[in-house]
């Protein structure tokens, strides 16, 4: 039955925030009207409905009937004729009839049926709330507005050389930022990584396995390389050596830059890296993702004027000046398109004023308009002196053409051609023409193409030729040798690379600027901030008509129970309602962080400043908001320092419940795993929250972790604040600050005590999460 509701739920819902909203929105119904937290008789006469249609009453009164109804409860009260199973069912109303059972059962397969065919019909005529927006650019409208095949092949064949006139006066004028030119060279480079555990089974001897080996080469200002080679061959692998983008593994070799060794950390402050997945932010502008990278990697000393010149003119440099104001969007979904993510992809890097630019497949997932434009891109990227590397996976003919180098790896990582192309590829294909057996290319056939061809393995066979030892004896790789040689010894009179701190900025403004972000990524996330408010309000005004004026009786002991009852479960479900809601957010950010962190743009630690403390003010206006009308509506004691305890109360609980939802997040790969995770925690903390079971009566054995679960203390927290100064007399005998003593062991003096633990809880949280984001690294490579 339940997994028909939430399967229905989902259906119904089509987007995750707004399903899982309003799935602890149907929870909560079926749970405080299931006859558990307010007896039947108790529940209000407008709510009765809701319990008639609860599948929860049903199971419950099911398995209660089977229960007490059996011979374990068959004894005979001596002070009545009824059995004290029976005695148990009528003293919390459940029904005691033994056809009740098979009510229950067919109750339940009844809601089985209608929750899943319901969930069929949703599937079949609900449509998406979102549509895919792809924007066209300026570009596209007026360069590539023919629709048709060969319309499309020319645009995109003369697009790409038409840069080559829009750039030249870009190049002579420079930019308004200047920039270092830095070479690139490596030589030997070995990498491998251990052995995997499947491959040892099939009788693999070796500790390592070599994915890149003695690969050498330069990259130099001004000249755009390819990277290509066959599926496995390691372009990726290559590209993320020499960035510094590997988290494993073991590298072997030299590598220099301008002459000097390469340092990670100040390597990172003059390179770029563009990678294949496109990730930003999606709920903020183009236009303010690059001013937030600007501001983060830019040295302090480019004053706000020159940085924003230079923002306008990386726009202009990839063409997406004209969607400035557009959000970003997630991928597939909405915002851009595939073509304008990968040019903003580039611009965010370009905007840190890298000399060199690592770019992974740039046309990836493009058609052949799309992917005009994007290289267009990268040729102006170039054309203004820096060193730009892509890997490439087969690209059409006048991409290939754009490219002025190429290194091609085969499989098991090593090079078989590090060259110029030269014009219409005609170095490569002389370079593999002069090769005795390898077959002539065709005329108009793509030399790309080509050129994978006749160096697959299979042709090695044929021919009996190794095309890496081949490359090795040839003119070609001592040229590549000479000219590592030549950039390999620093230039007269330069300096190595130094930078005076790790990040361009102070930590005060990495942690404003990862502030104004997040400030801006959840003013434009109403699907999880609106929902949350909208959840919240509806739950406070179910509760107060639930528990209509409960809190100012105090004339039995029920009453107490039925209060204590309300705080458990406004406390379970909304705090767990934000820890779920908060995990998928927080994993689409912690990507973006990744790629943030990898660049040197900040360290964990603002990231997680900004990520907890956007949270404040609107968990501030939910507590508040649920606190004014769930107090009022109840009927508490209208005392101005009870309401304060309340309140706190209440904002500490969502406060520490939102943060123990990004804390599991950051100890765990993604937030379906993290909610699995939390969901275990959230069913012990229910078992000992103090209500199901009173403290004093948890065995000695398990006392201990009361102590250590939230809830409780929450619990102890309110039912304190609220009654626990209370004198008046219950219906049990004694005044209800003993019976919180005597039945509870909740004590009035020890306030200041679950008032301090209540603060402490958040702060825990946030620094395990704080600390597990910069220790844990779930995007391994």
């Amino acid at each position: 039955m339940a997994s028909g509701l939430f399967r229905l739920i989902a259906g119904l819902g089509r987007e995750l925030i707004v399903s899982y909203t309003f799935g602890s929105f149907t929870l909560l119904i079926l749970f405080s009207n299931c006859g558990f937290v307010l007896s039947r008789d108790e529940v209000k006469k407008w709510w009765i409905w809701a319990y008639w249609i609860s599948p929860m009453m049903y199971g419950q009164n099911a398995v209660a009937v089977n229960e007490f109804l059996g011979k374990s409860w068959s004894q005979v009260l001596p002070s009545s004729s009824e059995t004290m199973g029976v005695a148990v069912l009528k003293s919390r109303k459940f029904f005691t009839d033994a056809y009740w059972y098979w009510i229950g059962v067919v109750a339940l397969i009844g809601f089985t049926l209608i929750f899943n065919l319901s969930y069929a019909a949703a599937l079949t005529y609900l449509n998406p709330f979102v549509t895919h927006q792809h924007v066209k650019s300026e570009s596209q409208s007026t360069d590539l507005d023919d629709d048709s095949g060969e319309a499309n092949q020319s645009s995109s064949q003369g697009s790409i050389k038409e840069a080559d006139a829009k750039v030249t006066d870009q190049r002579k004028r420079g930019m308004v930022l200047p920039f270092e030119q830095f070479s690139i060279t490596f030589d030997e480079i070995k990498y491998s990584v251990n052995m995997p555990q499947a491959m040892k089974e099939q009788g693999v001897t070796d500790d390592k396995l070599v994915l890149l080996r003695e690969v050498s080469g330069s990259f130099r200002p001004g000249v755009l390389t390819a990277i290509m080679g066959v599926s496995g061959a390691g372009k990726t692998t290559m590209m993320d050596v020499l960035a510094g983008r590997k988290t494993g593994g073991y590298i072997e070799g030299n590598i220099k830059i301008s002459g000097y060794p390469k340092k990670q950390e100040t390597f990172a402050r003059i390179s770029g890296y563009c990678e294949q997945n496109d990730i930003h932010s999606p709920h903020v502008t183009i236009y303010e993702s690059l001013v937030y990278s600007a501001w983060l990697r830019l040295p302090q000393e480019v004053n706000k004027e020159t940085k924003k010149m230079f923002i306008e003119e990386v726009m202009e440099l990839v063409e997406l000046s004209s969607l400035k104001g557009i959000i970003v969007g997630l991928p597939g979904v909405n915002g851009l398109s595939t073509e304008q993510r990968k040019r903003l992809t580039i611009a965010v890097e370009l905007v840190a004023n890298p000399s060199i630019i690592f770019m992974d497949e740039p046309t990836s997932g493009l058609d052949a308009r799309s992917a005009a434009i994007v290289m267009r891109t990268v040729r102006n990227t170039v054309d203004t002196g820096r060193t730009v590397v892509c890997t490439i996976h087969q690209p059409s003919i006048d991409i290939f053409e754009a490219f002025d180098e190429l290194l091609l790896l085969k499989r098991g990582g090593q090079e078989i051609y590090v060259g110029p192309l030269g014009r219409q590829s005609c170095h490569l294909i002389k370079y593999f023409q002069g090769i005795e057996g390898v077959s002539q290319i065709k005329d108009g056939y793509n030399p790309a193409t080509w050129m994978l061809e006749v160096t697959t393995p299979g042709q090695e066979m044929v021919l009996g030729i190794d095309f890496a030892d081949l490359y090795k004896d040839s003119e070609l790789y001592r040229r590549n040798k000479a000219l590592i040689k030549q950039y390999s010894s620093p230039a007269p009179g330069s300096k190595d690379l130094h930078f005076p701190t790790q990040y361009s900025q102070s930590f005060i403004s990495q942690c404003m600027a990862c502030l104004w972000k997040q400030h801006l990524s959840y003013w434009r996330n109403p699907q999880y901030t609106a929902m949350r408010m909208f959840f919240t309000t509806v739950t406070a005004l179910m509760f107060g008509s639930m528990y209509w004026d409960l809190g100012s009786k105090r004339g039995k002991q029920q009453d107490i129970i039925n209060a204590m009852g309300s705080m458990y479960t406004a406390v379970l479900f909304l705090g767990v309602q934000n820890a779920g809601a908060v995990q998928p957010v927080v994993a689409v950010e912690r990507t973006v962080f990744y790629r943030e962190r990898a660049a040197g743009m900040y360290s964990a630690f603002p990231y997680a400043f900004a990520q907890v403390t956007i949270e404040v003010p609107y968990i501030f206006q939910q507590a508040l908001t649920y606190g004014v009308i769930v107090y009022s509506m109840i009927g508490f004691e209208w005392n101005a320092i009870k309401f304060f305890w309340y309140i706190f109360f209440m904002y500490s609980t969502l406060f520490y419940f939102t943060l123990y939802g990004m804390m599991t997040l950051a100890v765990t790969p993604n937030y379906l795993i993290a909610s699995i995770v939390s969901s275990a925690f959230y069913a012990i903390w229910n078992l000992f929250t103090g209500f199901i079971v009173p403290q004093k009566m948890i065995p000695v054995w398990w006392r201990w972790y009361y102590w250590m679960c939230p809830v409780a203390w929450t619990l102890y927290g309110l039912i304190v604040s609220q009654f626990g100064d209370v004198d008046d007399m219950l219906d049990v005998g004694i005044t209800v600050d003993e019976y919180l003593r005597s039945y509870l062991g909740y004590k009035h003096e020890f306030l200041g005590v679950v008032a301090a633990v209540m603060v402490a809880f958040p702060v825990v949280f946030a620094l395990v999460f704080a600390i597990s984001i910069k220790l844990f690294n779930f995007q391994s490579r």
